[in-house]
């Protein structure tokens, strides 16, 4: 019997502008906050050859003021209402988001339409974020250890087509080498109303809500979409290898990347994945912490997920199933390896029992619940599965889709991990690259 888990209560009211902006409103009055999210479809995929880093850059870019607003103003106008913003890059979106007093709601839906009209790209700003894009990666990636592991290092070992395999954080040369007109022509093509979502979630009314989206987002310049490229690449015929050697790790460490099921075609399949990854490792009780860790002390720490920032349905196809391992210099990495690949036959073969699959199901939404009372977490869910599915009603629909995956799905998928369809990644201490 399935463990029975209800959707949240979701309202959503849409509409669309003359320019395209796609619009999303969620209402919520549990309390008196706000929340503004603009997801634009373009992400670490969607950078040319030679400017990786591109989109993160951009990203950093549109803080930096505007025609209407001086540099900084737009933090001091969220910060002055008691508010937080931010924004993140991804493989297949940007997003910028602020959360404020209700009060406030149309101070920051001016604040996303002034930035998504004109924002200040000068040469001056170009360089100071490149400087400030490349001490990120040094603190993040190159002065820390296992930095960019596994979702820098494994692309280019499962993938081999530029736009899944490139370093979205970005290369120093590229990063150095942007132009003014290289983020001109970056900002016309991709941020165009027609290539975004706006999402306002919490505690306002509709009508309200909506005449302001009109007051301040009707004059942003309609521009056409750009048409997205498929980034789809076949299947590897044979297991992958990679070696890195990090010169700060402490000890050895393994990461296994499997592709997935197309989430826009075979959402099931993908959702099977999503549950098989939570029984291998979700929690001190999951299949592989307590083979590896505690009987078999294979390893110091090991974790299965979807997406390779670890967070599933965030991105279109093609997406990964990560499986990362920290283990002693004293047990070899095919050890490791062939420890999960004999968990992952157990599976296929018995499935799990439904006590096992409802407590995974049970943790695995607890999680996605308590981040969802987040009204930022909420709205942000809300407009990427909108961009990239069509449904914001997804964001809160996820726990139940999972809770109706049965035994014989996870078995079946656990059957696909295939090691001639898989890269291996193996961490090495010490040295450097070359």
């Amino acid at each position: 019997m399935s463990l029975r888990i209800p959707a949240p209560k979701l309202e959503l009211h849409r509409l669309v502008l003359d320019n395209g902006l796609r619009v999303v409103l969620a209402p919520d009055t549990s309390a008196p906050v706000v929340a503004v999210s603009v997801h634009y479809d373009v992400g670490f995929r969607s950078e040319p050859v030679g400017r990786t880093g591109f989109a993160h850059l951009f990203e950093h870019l549109m803080f930096q003021g505007s025609e209407s607003l001086p540099k900084l103003a737009h933090f001091r106008h969220v910060q002055s209402s008691g508010g937080t913003f931010n924004g993140s890059t991804h493989f297949d979106y940007t997003d910028y988001y602020q959360v404020l007093p209700s009060a406030a709601l149309e101070r920051a839906i001016f604040l996303e339409a002034d930035r998504m009209r004109a924002p200040t790209i000068s040469e001056e700003n170009l360089r100071n974020q490149v400087d400030v894009v490349k001490e990120e990666i040094r603190l993040n990636v190159l002065n820390r250890p296992y930095g960019g592991f596994p979702w820098i290092l494994l692309p280019p070992v499962l993938y081999e087509t530029f736009a899944n395999a490139h370093n979205g954080y970005g290369d120093f040369s590229d990063l150095e080498q942007a132009t003014v007109q290289d983020c001109a022509a970056f900002f016309d093509s991709y941020y165009a109303p027609a290539n975004a979502v706006l999402t306002v979630a919490g505690d306002f009314d509709v009508e309200t809500a909506a005449e302001f989206v009109h007051r301040h987002f009707d004059d942003v310049p309609k521009r056409p979409a750009p048409k997205r490229p498929s980034f789809a690449e076949p299947l590897p015929n044979a297991q992958r290898r990679g070696v890195h050697e990090d010169p700060l790790a402490p000890l050895p460490a393994l990461a296994v990347g499997y592709r997935l099921p197309d989430p826009a075609t075979e959402l099931d399949a993908y959702t099977a994945r999503v549950a098989l990854a939570s029984v291998l490792s979700d929690g001190d009780s999951s299949r592989l912490r307590q083979r590896m860790i505690y009987r078999d002390e294979l390893v110091t720490d090991i974790g299965a997920g979807v997406g390779l920032f670890g967070v599933p349905y965030e991105a279109r196809d093609p997406d990964t199933l990560t499986i990362t391992a920290v283990h002693p210099p004293t047990v070899d990495a095919d050890r490791v390896l062939a420890t999960v690949d004999e968990e992952l036959a157990t599976v296929a073969k018995d499935g799990v029992s439904e006590d096992e699959l409802g407590r995974t199901v049970a943790r695995w939404s607890s999680t996605m619940f308590r981040d969802h009372d987040r009204l930022a977490t909420r709205t942000r869910a809300i407009g990427a599965c909108e961009l990239l599915h069509g449904r914001g009603e997804l964001a809160v629909e996820l726990p139940a889709m999972v809770a109706a995956v049965s035994s014989d799905q996870v078995a079946a998928a656990a059957a696909e991990l295939r090691p001639d369809e898989r890269a291996v990644l193996t961490i090495i201490p010490g040295g450097s690259d070359e």
